[in-house]
């Protein structure tokens, strides 16, 4: 049955691919960016899919907005918080700025965005919050201290809403991708890719943003209704938890 999905930072990367599949499997979906203009309108050309401009760290940014999709499209039945930004540097080299940066928008955001639609759901009975993690939030990494922290947030955020929302029938979940094939990494120099990085994966191989969205549409489905405060890692065998 279609819903109402909204994804954030869903015009580019792991977001775009998620923004797609939703849409492939039926529902009417929407997606947030932050700033790259023109990648969300070619986004949008392509897909058809409507892009709205806002931060997630915003939260009366994020509340009108997501009225003005709840107005335009209808009630929003699932939500995929994947904005997220990385602020790099060793921890003696880690500004306030910089760590507050991240921490607001990939912790507090997941807050800003989804305080807004909570009481809609549990008015209707019905939703599915698909929080994306990281890796990193499960093992920590060198010079991420500050995205580390943040995503090991979300998972305590998935664990402790998912209590909350069982009983109104709304499903909280996440997903940790481990080095997925997106421009940011394809990006890292070929040699640290295939000599430090792939190494570590035991299959051998960048994940596929296209695999973490099957992983997100099995979640929103009424199929996954029995699944709620489960973390799914999806690294390549790269790390157990």
């Amino acid at each position: 049955m279609s819903k109402v999905a909204l994804v954030t930072g869903g015009s580019r990367g792991i977001g775009a691919a998620i923004s797609k599949a939703l849409q492939h499997a039926g529902h009417t979906v929407v997606a947030t960016y932050a700033g790259n203009d023109d990648a969300a309108k070619a986004f949008t050309a392509e897909t058809g899919i409507k892009t709205y401009k806002w931060s997630v760290a915003d939260y009366d940014a994020c509340a009108a907005g997501i009225r003005q999709i709840e107005d335009e499209v209808g009630p929003i039945a699932i939500l995929v918080n994947n904005a997220g930004i990385t602020r790099d540097a060793m921890f003696h080299k880690m500004t306030p700025q910089q760590w507050k940066e991240v921490i607001d928008t990939n912790l507090t955001g997941l807050f800003n965005m989804t305080h807004p639609v909570w009481s809609g759901m549990r008015d209707r009975k019905f939703g599915r919050i698909i929080n994306i993690s990281s890796i990193n939030g499960q093992k920590g990494q060198a010079g991420q201290a500050n995205y580390s922290a943040a995503k090991a947030g979300d998972l305590g955020f998935t664990k402790a809403l998912a209590q909350e929302g069982a009983r109104a029938g709304i499903t909280v979940n996440a997903i940790c991708p481990g080095y997925i094939a997106t421009e940011m990494v394809k990006a890292i120099d070929e040699k640290v890719l295939a000599d430090r990085i792939i190494p570590q994966i035991p299959v051998g191989r960048l994940g596929e943003p296209e695999e973490i969205a099957r992983a997100v549409v099995f979640l929103a489905s009424d199929d996954a209704g029995f699944i709620t405060g489960s973390t799914i890692s999806a690294n390549g065998g790269q790390y157990f938890v």
